[in-house]
């Protein structure tokens, strides 16, 4: 088609759409029937729209869920390419997964968010499991990108968690494997942003250093990544205070894993009684 003709139907077109819009406008307003059907139908055809606009945002974001997913796929692949080359070398085997889930002194349970806050000072996550599916309370909520959360309340087939974007909650978290260790803590303004607090001034760090779980809390496994390392400042002359960015992205966050400390009861049991 030439380009002028195009101009020309476009055109055309404009001035029909213009023309029955009229032509609706003023049977709307000469008869109250008209005025019905033709609002009913205005309704439908916005029902439809939004509808499909919600589809086809829920079909984005199914698309980028499924993109983090194959990525942290792949880096557990490579994880475990590289522990299964080590232990070749060393000449062992490496356990099988259990079907229980259980791992060390952990078990392991997959969830998916049903309900998550993000934009106030008591942030918090339904998750779509409970007690039914083994789920207890006192048990962490983490991902690959970090520990994001702790359950606080279960039912039957929910549970209820404290987010990490919630001023009452830190984390127990480590400079480096093998750095000092301080509470870790949610700045209380920005989505990806906390604060590492009691680390002596003594302590050599760079910006961009990693910042893990440190494994001495009774919620959290060791060595779960959290976040890099920023700018600090001295506070009274004897700590740190270290601004770190955390990896998890809270606004997107779905899918979720539940660990469970199986000697958390042991341990608080022995803490109580000293």
């Amino acid at each position: 088609m030439r380009k002028g003709n195009f101009i020309y139907h476009l055109i055309n077109a404009a001035i029909f759409i213009i023309l029955e819009v009229a032509a609706l406008n003023m049977l709307r307003h000469n008869g109250r029937l008209q005025g019905i059907w033709i609002s009913k139908g205005a309704h439908a055809v916005m029902d439809v729209f939004w509808g499909g606009s919600q589809d086809i945002r829920d079909y984005f974001s199914l698309g980028k869920a499924n993109d983090a997913l194959a990525q942290e796929n792949y880096e557990l692949r490579v994880r475990l390419a590289e522990l299964e080359a080590a232990a070749q070398e060393e000449g062992v085997a490496l356990p099988e997964a259990a079907a229980d889930g259980v791992a060390g002194n952990y078990r392991y349970i997959n969830a998916e968010i049903a309900k998550i806050s993000n934009n106030t000072q008591h942030n918090y996550m339904i998750i779509g499991k409970g007690y039914e599916d083994g789920i207890t309370e006192g048990s962490g909520v983490i991902t690959s990108k970090g520990a994001v959360g702790v359950i606080d309340a279960v039912s039957r087939n929910y549970s209820y968690a404290r987010s990490f974007r919630n001023h009452e909650m830190n984390i127990s978290a480590r400079l480096g494997k093998e750095g000092a260790v301080g509470p870790l803590s949610w700045d209380g303004r920005s989505g990806d942003k906390a604060i590492l607090k009691e680390i002596p001034h003594h302590v050599e760090f760079q910006p961009g250093d990693t910042v893990f779980t440190s494994g001495f809390s009774s919620i959290f496994p060791p060595d779960i990544p959290l976040g890099y390392t920023g700018d600090a400042r001295i506070v009274n002359g004897a700590t740190y205070e270290i601004n770190i960015t955390l990896f998890e992205d809270f606004g997107s966050l779905r899918y979720v894993t539940i660990v469970e400390n199986l000697d958390r009861q042991e341990l608080k049991q022995l803490e109580e009684g000293m």
